[in-house]
């Protein structure tokens, strides 16, 4: 028999489990934030430029975090939560390293743009996730497909070189609209995750990968809009 105490507690539940999703997605940003910092005030970026581009290094740890994301999703019911906790904040800190060329040729006002935009624009979708009842897996298909072509056009930038400005601003613009309804359907599928999830030990390794979405999701919108911001200075 459902009581109202039952309700409360399952209520007070993923209350607490959607505070250790955004706390670890918060911890992992403030990483990215401090990495990029360091990165600057130390001169360190300096690795990550040859020849007036970028070099084999930033390559490196780009995809390098890239995979490791990946990897991590693939494995996050196999670990224990503390490992993945390490893993997200690892991830965090390659972040930090490979955004830095971008914040290097970016003004200080189109970095607070882009940060309060992608903040404001993030969590309006994690809310319309979580409360809209209309089911967002329809989204996935076109969502993934979405992620692999703009991941394809950054790949095939390499080669050639700049892209035009237009075509980078409606690369950017794509970016942004596919992540920000990333973040209302994994915010959705979170949701109904954490009732279908069984013990507490799943329900702490959902946290962590749902930290891990929210943050790609967050991450890549405020590159996408600083990215257009730049592309229009």
């Amino acid at each position: 028999m459902i009581t109202k105490k039952s309700v409360s507690n399952i209520g007070g539940g993923i209350e607490s489990y959607l505070k250790r999703i955004f706390g670890l997605m918060t911890g992992a940003v403030g990483i990215t934030a401090l990495t990029t910092f360091l990165m600057l005030i130390s001169g360190a970026w300096t690795a990550l430029i040859h020849n007036g581009g970028l070099s084999a290094t930033y390559y490196i740890i780009a995809f390098g975090g890239l995979g490791l994301s990946i990897w991590a999703q693939v494995r996050a019911f196999s670990m224990k939560p503390s490992t993945a906790k390490i893993l997200l904040f690892l991830y965090s800190v390659l972040m930090g390293v490979a955004i830095t060329p971008m914040i290097l040729v970016s003004s200080p006002m189109s970095i607070i743009m882009a940060l309060i935009l992608a903040t404001i624009m993030f969590g309006c979708m994690a809310l319309f996730g979580y409360k809209t009842v209309k089911d967002l897996s329809f989204l996935g298909a076109f969502l993934f497909i979405g992620m692999i072509g703009l991941i394809l056009v950054g790949i095939i930038s390499i080669f050639t070189g700049p892209l035009g400005v237009v075509f980078n601003q409606i690369v950017c613009l794509i970016g942004v609209l596919v992540f920000a309804l990333f973040a209302a359907y994994d915010m959705q599928n979170l949701k109904n995750a954490y009732y279908a999830v069984g013990n507490g030990e799943q329900k702490d390794q959902l946290a962590v990968l749902g930290a891990l979405h929210m943050y790609i999701s967050f991450v890549a919108m405020f590159e996408y809009i600083l990215g257009l911001l730049n592309s229009r200075n």
